[in-house]
């Protein structure tokens, strides 16, 4: 993770593991000091990472978060720093929420003055470590399950704003159903940041194929790009591109 140590990076991962991690714990675990680790995790507060109370610490995200975060973690970093590379500099992007979506801000370190507008937290640390990045999180109703603001002020925000490309994930793709989720809050967020740009690029892993979510987004016909990993079917990606749908591979 850009903007954190990899020693930060494990004291994540065990926090996020459920089990408690007290600071003489990590220090034993991780082989360096108890000072040490108090520093981390000082640093880890101050960007929002972990939440610190009473002697004790806990990772910033909700527990459906950090088990989704956490599956099919090679090809989601393949797939965002893919998509990233559609970005230059000066652009201006929207970014929806998803574990996929908020790494690509990951890979935008060395691009200038790029306009980001987003509705995901997950994205909130690598912007604090970009300068190159100007970042705008439309208001709304927090939804921890998706680490995400959501509703009708978010809508509001969202349709202010106009972009050359928005960035978006799903929960299911089928070429019958579409793109589909599992909340109409995140469906509608998707829907309108897509309307509001002149490329709209699906980033999806292909464990997501074949999945059918509780609320239709769109057909894929409104798809211009996705970006996939090498596990995406061949006879799906023939289908997409006879629509006119680019199919990237991450590699």
């Amino acid at each position: 993770m850009v903007g954190i140590s990899s020693r930060e990076e494990q004291i994540l991962e065990l926090l996020r593991s459920g089990e408690e991690y007290p600071v003489t714990r990590l220090s034993k675990v991780l082989g360096v000091s108890a000072v040490t680790i108090r520093g981390d995790l000082r640093d880890l507060d101050a960007k929002g990472l972990v939440v610190r109370s009473h002697g004790s610490v806990v990772a910033a995200s909700c527990p459906q978060s950090s088990l989704r975060d956490a599956s099919h973690t090679q090809e989601k970093e393949l797939i965002a720093k893919a998509a990233a590379s559609l970005v230059g500099d000066g652009d201006c992007i929207m970014i929806t929420n998803g574990s996929t979506c908020s790494l690509i801000a990951r890979y935008l370190f060395g691009l200038k003055n790029v306009k980001v507008v987003t509705n995901s937290t997950l994205l909130l640390p690598y912007g604090r470590a970009n300068t190159g990045l100007d970042i705008t999180i439309v208001g709304g109703e927090y939804r921890s399950q998706a680490e995400a603001l959501v509703g009708p002020a978010a809508i509001a925000q969202i349709e202010a704003y106009h972009v050359s490309i928005t960035f978006f994930g799903t929960d299911g793709i089928t070429m019958e159903h579409g793109l589909t989720t599992a909340l109409i809050e995140n469906a509608q967020v998707v829907q309108r940041m897509c309307s509001q740009a002149t490329r709209r690029v699906l980033c999806v892993d292909s464990s997501k194929v074949g999945n059918r979510g509780f609320v239709r987004i769109m057909p894929v016909t409104e798809i211009d790009t996705i970006v996939t990993d090498s596990g995406f079917p061949k006879d799906l990606t023939r289908e997409l591109e006879e629509l006119g749908v680019e199919v990237i591979i991450a590699q």
